[in-house]
């Protein structure tokens, strides 16, 4: 079907690849590569990792703490969470490695448009919202990126009239050549700037996202955030923000009301979605889609209700500005479970909104002290509950909640000092809720 895709597939045959990262989202393009007659080493921080996984498939393994002793071959697929400057890359680009990255393959491959999508919050639900619109409006759509799914394993499949919907993070980016179609930024805000020199270079590698487009291609980007509205695309460039508004109604088709997704911020996701699809599928699609969706998991997705107390699962909120945001689409003063790894970035905004908006403030993991002191810099301070883990924050929320209240865990932070990732986290408290409400129902 993707002529391009088979070539590319056939030149692999004999050459040296080496994929940083074992994880579960590189799994597929270890065994393409394998089965395209490459010749594949796998490089990983983890001495613990399963060898028999690979053994079978002929994969040359190095693991532990040596894992980029001599990084080399052909093609050297970068896992997003190194830096493109780390100097095994470098090396290897110094023997002649050819340094690369699964997104970046993919973006050569596709046969067909590509709706592109980086923010520091709201990436996957506009994402997901910009597929769903545009499957209703009956397109074959694939979506992926950072969302999890790798879709240069899936390049093949595709055919031109097909449409790709990309979640794409500044890791991806920052080394990018090439842009999408219709690249959309939800918004600019510290993020990541444990990972990144400083804010300016964060910036930067977001802005890749536009670098690269052609004349007649689309930017859309957030008017109302400072950051992204001083930018502008190299082709079309349209800003969504409340200009759009007017009655109550999104670009004189969606009214608010519609929005079954709670908080503004997810209004400016919905008017994102709408900007980037708008004349590509019929309106009918769009309100359908706005009517219908529900969210996305770990996105202030609630949970359930415990002796009337609702509870809800932000774990995706793994910055301050995310917390903030998400304390604002809640009415009165809530719960908050909070902490983690911090990534060096202020907690004084969220500690400012404490007072109005959180009942109790739960404080768990490596951050719990930082957060603890901006809070306590706050004239009237809600109280203060330190816990061991996620498991005594959700138990000690219990009993203080009263009917009526809300338990939100929206952390701030990173999941990195307990869990792998966000969504280990927000599953974890959706396993202890579940309990709270299988406990509550037996007596």
């Amino acid at each position: 079907m993707n002529p391009a895709f088979d070539t590319y597939i056939q030149s692999l045959a004999g050459r040296d690849v080496t994929i940083i990262g074992a994880g579960v989202s590189n799994a597929p393009l270890i065994r393409l590569l394998c089965s395209a007659g490459a010749r594949v080493t796998v490089r990983d921080r983890n001495p613990t990792l399963p060898r028999e996984d690979w053994d079978d498939l002929g994969v040359e393994l190095h693991l532990g703490e040596n894992y980029l002793d001599r990084v080399g071959g052909d093609l050297v697929f970068r896992t997003p969470s190194m830096r493109p400057d780390h100097p095994a890359l470098d090396s290897a680009r110094a023997v002649g490695s050819r340094v690369t990255s699964e997104m970046e393959e993919f973006f050569s491959l596709c046969p067909c448009p590509i709706f592109g999508v980086t923010g520091s919050d709201g990436k996957t639900t506009t994402t997901s919202l910009i597929a769903d619109m545009l499957a209703n409006g009956g397109r074959t759509v694939h979506l992926g990126g950072n969302i999890g799914t790798p879709l240069l394993t899936r390049v093949g499949e595709m055919s031109p009239l097909d449409v790709c919907a990309v979640e794409l993070s500044s890791f991806q980016l920052m080394d990018m050549t090439q842009s999408p179609h219709v690249a959309v930024i939800t918004n600019l805000s510290p993020n990541h700037l444990d990972w990144h020199l400083d804010m300016d270079e964060y910036i930067a590698a977001k802005r890749r996202l536009l670098d690269f487009q052609r004349a007649g291609e689309l930017a859309v980007l957030n008017g109302d955030n400072p950051a992204t509205s001083a930018l502008r695309g190299r082709g079309r460039t349209k800003y969504f923000g409340r200009h759009m508004i007017r009655d109550d109604v999104i670009d004189g088709l969606v009214p608010i009301r519609d929005i079954r997704l709670p908080g503004w911020y997810n209004v400016e996701n919905v008017m994102a979605a709408v900007t980037a699809v708008r004349g590509n599928v019929p309106d009918e699609a769009i309100l359908e889609t706005v009517r219908t969706f529900g969210g996305v998991e770990h996105r202030n997705q609630w949970v359930a209700s415990v002796d009337g107390v609702h509870y809800y699962n932000n774990s995706i909120g793994s910055s301050p500005a995310r917390t903030v945001a998400t304390l604002h689409a809640h009415a009165g003063r809530v719960l908050l479970i909070a902490g983690g790894r911090d990534k060096k970035v202020p907690f004084d905004e969220m500690a400012r909104l404490l007072p109005d908006h959180v009942k109790v403030l739960l404080l768990i993991g490596e951050s719990a002290s930082q957060i603890e002191a901006a809070a306590r810099g706050v004239p009237s301070c809600p109280p203060i509950v330190r816990c061991e883990g996620l498991a005594e924050a959700v138990a000690q929320a219990h009993m203080l909640a009263a009917p009526g209240d809300t338990v939100l865990l929206s952390p701030a932070c990173t999941a990195y000092d307990q869990y792998r990732n966000f969504e280990e986290r927000g599953r974890h408290f959706v396993e202890l809720v579940g309990s709270l409400h299988r406990s509550v129902g037996k007596d």
